[in-house]
């Protein structure tokens, strides 16, 4: 194998890897939003939780 070859090689494995960072990195950021997504779910969850719980404590107290 010349050194021609080696080099496009190392370059070819190069584009490659490169390839698959980029795809990589793509799908952390589509993980990263569905992250955000559920947890601003959650915090809504919480709070209507909250005032479920603090209005029926209310209710509780004047019934």
């Amino acid at each position: 194998m010349g050194v021609t070859e080696r080099v496009w090689g190392a370059l070819t494995a190069m584009i490659k890897l490169e390839d698959k960072v980029d795809r990589q990195a793509e799908a952390m950021k589509q993980q990263q939003q569905k992250i955000e997504d559920l947890t601003a779910r959650v915090i809504r969850l919480e709070t209507q939780l909250e005032m479920l719980t603090s209005a029926a404590l209310v209710k509780r107290l004047k019934g």
